[in-house]
């Protein structure tokens, strides 16, 4: 079955996880993801500690163009794909781009159908120049001091300023091919890692903007809710309990043992329960303490109220909701193994997504794709021997 974006070409100039996060996106919903990397390979390829992960997730599925830039020919031949691409995707350096003479004022005039998304740091402003990392916004954001307890900002656990980013950017694209269906025109998106972190702190504004008084950081917030919070069970393990309304408050109570808290009338609605959070939160820790993980995740389940244990990245390997749902693709990493990550998560009547996955070699699809340029094989065989082509 075709996906959405079949027949749509991409030339993808990115590294890391910013750039490489619109590609997926694009890639999974049918595009034709070209990375461009140099002979020796993206060096995101060959990261250690965390960076592990980068290449083998965000690079699925996508063809590899091994090729030198800083060489005339090099540039020859990304000129020639540009007469054949719908979208160019880039997050290097501010003036990178510009300095290769692919920026988008430079190639606008010559092919005006192209969407050209830039993902940097900041959005255009006294900030644009400037080099930023998720970590770097998450710390300018307030996302970080929002993050970690009073005085410890604390960085999101994963590359979430990144990805957000990435997934704004391909949502730009998308509109800006809609845009092209009608006006025929090509034209500059840009998404930018600052600018989408303080858009996740937009209900933290508006609460300072409503209360008049600081934000607190979330471990030292008040919370909406009564009970809202982790709670330790007797076998040592943590959970997650909520209880979002008066009416799961008495379900809560009936699963729980506790109908005198429900006759209590101290406790008779959230914001009761709030203002008596001094006494009742230590009494709900006491109760959870005496029950096992175990009893606690039956009764919430009787209960029909949101749960959770604290899991760990690993234990989604196994999640049955994942593994019924069809949530993880089965993937091959560079070393041959078999792996499954998850698949973009939303569904569509139609099959919107591959159901396996594989990466790409360094510079794999480089010839194929130079033959289909008109590219002779004694002249692919050449621009190897010179270092050009990997």
């Amino acid at each position: 079955m075709s996906r959405p974006l079949a027949g749509t070409r991409v030339l993808e100039f990115t590294h890391a996880v910013l750039g490489p996060t619109t590609g997926l996106f694009l890639a999974d919903l049918g595009a034709e993801v070209i990375r461009i990397e140099p002979p020796e390979g993206d060096p995101t390829r060959r990261l250690k500690g965390f960076g592990m992960g980068y290449f083998p997730f965000f690079n699925r599925n996508k063809k590899s163009l091994a090729v030198n830039l800083k060489d005339p020919q090099g540039l020859e031949i990304i000129q020639k794909l540009l007469a054949t691409t719908d979208v160019l995707v880039e997050n290097y350096a501010p003036g990178t781009m510009e300095r290769l003479g692919l920026g988008y004022e430079q190639l606008a005039a010559g092919y005006p159908r192209l969407v050209y998304c830039q993902l940097k740091g900041f959005l255009p402003g006294p900030y644009q120049s400037r080099t930023a990392l998720d970590e770097v916004v998450q710390m300018m954001s307030g996302l970080a001091y929002m993050t970690g307890p009073v005085g410890q900002p604390l960085r999101a656990g994963a590359s979430v300023i990144d990805v957000t980013t990435g997934m704004m950017g391909a949502m730009a694209v998308l509109l800006a091919l809609r845009e092209r269906d009608s006006t025929g025109q090509g034209q500059l998106v840009q998404s930018a890692l600052f600018e989408t972190s303080a858009f996740l702190m937009g209900h933290h504004m508006a609460y300072s903007a409503v209360s008049g008084e600081p934000v607190p950081p979330m471990p030292a917030r008040v919370s909406a809710w009564a009970i809202y919070h982790q709670f330790e069970t007797v076998d040592g393990q943590r959970v997650f309990v909520g209880v979002t309304s008066d009416k799961q408050w008495a379900k809560f109570c009936q699963a729980f043992g506790r109908t005198d808290w429900l006759a209590d009338t101290r406790l008779a609605t959230n914001n009761d329960r709030i203002s008596q959070r001094e006494w009742f939160l230590p009494a709900v820790r006491e109760m959870m303490a005496g029950l096992s993980l175990a009893e606690v995740i039956s009764r919430c389940e009787q209960a029909e109220l949101p749960f959770s244990p604290i899991a760990r990245p690993e234990d989604l390997f196994d999640d049955p909701q994942l593994a019924a749902g069809g949530s993880l693709i089965l993937t091959t990493l560079p070393s041959g193994e078999e792996t499954r990550l998850p698949r973009l998560p939303f569904l569509m009547q139609q099959e919107t997504g591959p159901e396996a996955a594989s990466l790409p070699e360094v510079g794999e699809h480089t010839p194929g794709l130079l033959r289909e340029l008109g590219y002779s094989e004694s002249e692919i065989q050449s621009l190897k021997s010179n270092n050009i082509l990997a």
